[in-house]
C-alpha cells in the first residue's frame, strides 16, 4: 500500500512541506517494509507525535532554568547544579545532559550538541548516529546534515522504527 498525495496532505494537515513528505514516504516506506495500513498508521502516528506533525526535525533543548530543574532534575536540582547557569543555552545543556552517554564523549567534546536528537524520531547519541551512518554508507558528518532534510529525517525514523 502506498499513500496518495491527497491522503498524505490530509494526514499532515497544516504542514507546508506535505508534498515533500509524500515523496519521501513513497520512496522510503517500501524499502523498510512499511507497506500495510497498520504499519503506515503506526509509523506516521509515532513520527507525527515525535516531530510535532513532521515540523520539528531537530531537538532544540532551549529550556529555562525552571524547566531544567523539572525535566533534567538529576543533572541540576538533585546534584545541586545551578540551572540558571544553563538557562536558555541549548548547546551547553546538550553537552551536559548527553555527556558520557550513548557513545558521546565528555562535556568538552561537544558530542552532546553534535549528536542531539534529529530526524522524525529524534535519533540521539554518537552511537546511534554511527550505526545509522554505517547502515546508510554515509560519513558521520554527512549524516548529521542528511538528518536535517525531509528524506533523511524520515529515513532515520524508518531505520530506527
Amino acid at each position: 500500500m502506498i499513500l496518495t498525495i491527497e491522503q498524505t496532505r490530509s494526514i499532515l494537515v497544516g504542514n507546508k512541506n506535505a508534498d515533500d513528505w509524500h515523496k519521501a514516504i513513497a520512496d522510503l516506506f517500501p524499502k523498510y517494509d512499511i507497506d500495510t495500513p497498520q504499519r503506515i498508521a503506526g509509523m506516521l502516528s509515532q513520527c507525527g507525535h515525535e516531530s510535532n506533525n513532521f515540523t520539528a526535525l531537530e531537538e532544540n533543548l532551549n529550556y529555562s532554568a525552571d524547566g531544567l530543574n523539572k525535566i533534567f532534575a538529576k543533572y541540576f536540582k538533585s546534584v545541586g547544579r545551578d540551572a540558571q547557569e544553563y538557562h536558555r543555552q541549548p548547546e551547553k545543556i546538550a553537552n551536559l545532559v548527553y555527556a558520557g552517554r550513548m557513545g558521546n564523549g565528555d562535556m568538552a567534546s561537544g558530542d552532546g550538541w553534535r549528536f542531539r536528537g534529529r530526524g522524525a524520531i529524534q535519533i540521539t547519541g554518537r552511537e546511534n548516529y554511527q550505526k545509522l551512518a554505517v547502515f546508510l554508507g554515509r560519513p558521520l558528518d554527512e549524516l548529521v546534515v542528511y538528518l536535517g532534510t525531509v528524506k533523511g529525517a524520515l529515513e532515520s525514523a524508518c531505520w530506527y522504527w
